[in-house]
């Protein structure tokens, strides 16, 4: 045992830390090999984490930066909660409004973690930690099936709600939590097989937090990540001060609400304003979301832990990315939403789509500090969460398919954007097509990136995507959120706008139509049909015309920009023959 020190040396901590990221690392790898639903196994739509006794998120694995509040706040909701916790014990809930994750389909699990005897020090069990991870479940009740409709009304619309429950004891899993979720849930043995891998995470991450704790004795762990948080507020405060003071304004648009008609023709409202005020004193940041519009009637609001968890990812890329992914800098952001607002709503306002406006206020905040640090902030990303889900039966049983569809990523400062990525706030793959083919009645026709989507520039936007998927079965159900389907993402520095996305039926046949928007729900699907998925482009950075003719001529060869395009909009003449094989 080695108990006796308090002040370990650099080295130590820094393999203290490295062992304490590998364990959230290892139970990520855990979580995704054991779990039955695609969603999770094989787009990695989960996330994984260590905290201390206080709460303190101390390790990360490299996941989903929105489930950073989610877990936080179950962390939270525990410590202020009645429950008796007592080794063994693990925790469950997914009720966005009481800490357990940011929307519904989002299932929180968290274990206390012990030390006994000598490697605590003591002769009883002393609490050292939490274990816990998140997963996003392909269906957990509602009015639509995948539980992830962005027109839902109302939160009791969106699935079941959990309250903080005990999930498991010392003396295994509680079956009532866990028939209740079945019961509730239309894929209820994928729902026991995935939340059977989140006890599993849990549990190697405690035993493996123990193992740390013994080899090196609990005062020098707790000691050693006292020193890892404090370097993270270290490092924030260090990039701070390379900020000029001020306050810094930002504000864009979330698509309007949707209403009557289709396509073109739909009859849509305003769109809700995302603004903020981005104010940098010494080695502090404040963040003000007043003048931010009202709490919206569907699905797009945003949880405090949602708000929260964005907001430390934009600073963190746009300050300083090398920050260690722990909570140690959270205390010195001050973020301030008016309550009843998009971004702070009171409930039962729903929230499943909340992810479409957490890529805007990223959006907005990496705005604003573009003008303080205009060397470090690219041009707007697709920045929206496409998220499709397709349903219906299947055999015997029923599916549920969903996916999040990659778009383009913002140019840079010194270069083109990139391709079909997810950014900021998300970071899940896709679904390879054979995982896709051999589990759902649904045949992908076509995938590729989309000519002109990514805005012009000096330096171009990357590319959104192009997804047709065709239904194989007697028909199925299609529903989706999605952004950005009627504002662009913006471009920089002269740069112009990437393009929107779109949601289109049969595309080139005929009864071809548009969908209205992103919001969506109930649109049947027969055997046949194929539904497009078009995802938006990205920004340009600098002027089009400044752009170096050879990397025009090379867009144009490799199908990343028409003919027309490098004309009009980059002055290059009528592409040769040869230009365009």
């Amino acid at each position: 045992m080695r108990n006796q020190t308090h002040t370990p040396d650099p080295i130590t901590v820094q393999v203290i830390g490295a062992s304490l990221v590998t364990i959230a690392e290892e139970m990520g790898a855990v979580l995704r090999r054991a779990s039955y639903s695609t969603n999770i196994k094989e787009r990695s739509d989960c996330s994984t984490a260590l905290f201390d006794a206080q709460g303190k998120l101390v390790a990360q694995a490299e996941n989903m930066p929105i489930h950073m509040g989610s877990m936080t706040g179950l962390i939270d909701a525990l410590l202020a909660s009645e429950l008796t916790v007592r080794p063994g014990d693990v925790f469950l809930t997914n009720d966005p409004y009481r800490g357990g994750g940011t929307h519904l389909p989002d299932l929180t699990m968290v274990k206390p973690v012990y030390v006994y005897g000598e490697a605590a020090g003591e002769p009883d069990a002393e609490l050292v930690g939490y274990s816990a991870n998140i997963a996003h479940h392909s269906d957990i009740g509602g009015r639509v099936p995948g539980s992830n409709a962005g027109d839902s009304d109302s939160l009791f619309q969106e699935g079941l709600r959990i309250p903080l429950v005990r999930f498991a004891t010392a003396d295994g899993v509680e079956q009532a939590p866990l028939a209740f979720v079945e019961l509730n849930s239309r894929l209820p043995h994928e729902r026991r097989g995935d939340m059977l891998a989140q006890l599993a995470s849990v549990e190697v991450g405690e035993r493996q937090l123990r193992e740390v704790h013994r080899r090196y004795g609990t005062a020098t762990v707790h000691a050693a990540t006292a020193h890892l948080l404090d370097h993270s507020a270290k490092r924030l405060a260090a990039a701070l001060r390379e900020v000029p003071d001020g306050t810094y304004r930002f504000s864009d648009l979330m698509d309007p609400e949707q209403a009557e008609g289709e396509g073109e023709d739909a009859d849509l409202g305003p769109g809700t304003r995302i603004e903020v005020a981005v104010t940098v004193s010494g080695d502090r940041v404040a963040l003000d979301f007043a003048g931010t519009g009202p709490q919206s009637p569907v699905g797009i609001n945003v949880v405090r832990p949602a708000l929260e968890a964005t907001v430390y990812y934009a600073l963190k890329a746009v300050l300083d990315p090398g920050i260690p992914p722990n909570g140690g800098f959270f205390d010195a952001v001050g973020i301030t939403a008016p309550r009843g607002s998009i971004v702070n709503p009171r409930e039962p306002a729903p929230v499943t789509a909340r992810t479409d406006t957490c890529q805007r206020v990223a959006d907005v905040v990496l705005g604003a500090l573009a003008a303080a640090l205009p060397d470090r902030v690219p041009a707007a990303s697709h920045s929206t969460v496409t998220y499709v889900t397709f349903s219906g039966e299947h055999g015997d049983g029923f599916f549920v398919y969903p996916e999040v569809v990659a778009g383009g990523g913002g140019a840079r400062t010194t270069k083109d954007g990139m391709d079909a990525v997810q950014v900021h706030i998300t970071n899940s793959s896709n679904l390879p097509i054979e995982a896709l083919e051999q589990e759902y009645p649904l045949l992908v026709d076509n995938y590729e990136l989309i000519p002109d989507s990514g805005g012009a520039g000096t330096h171009r936007g990357g590319l959104g995507v192009r997804r047709d998927v065709r239904v194989l079965g007697d028909g199925a159900e299609f529903s989706a959120h999605a952004d950005r389907q009627a504002t662009r993402p913006w471009g920089l520095n002269g740069g112009h706008d990437g393009s929107p996305g779109r949601f289109v039926v049969n595309p080139g046949r005929d009864g071809e139509r548009q969908l209205p928007g992103g919001r969506l729900s109930g649109v049947r699907l027969r055997r046949g049909d194929v539904l497009r998925v078009e995802s938006p482009g990205s920004g340009g950075f600098g002027q089009p015309a400044a752009r170096d003719p050879e990397q025009v001529r090379e867009d144009l060869r490799n199908e990343r920009i028409t003919a027309r395009a490098a004309h009009d909009l980059y002055g290059l003449g009528r592409a040769s023959d040869h230009d365009r094989q």
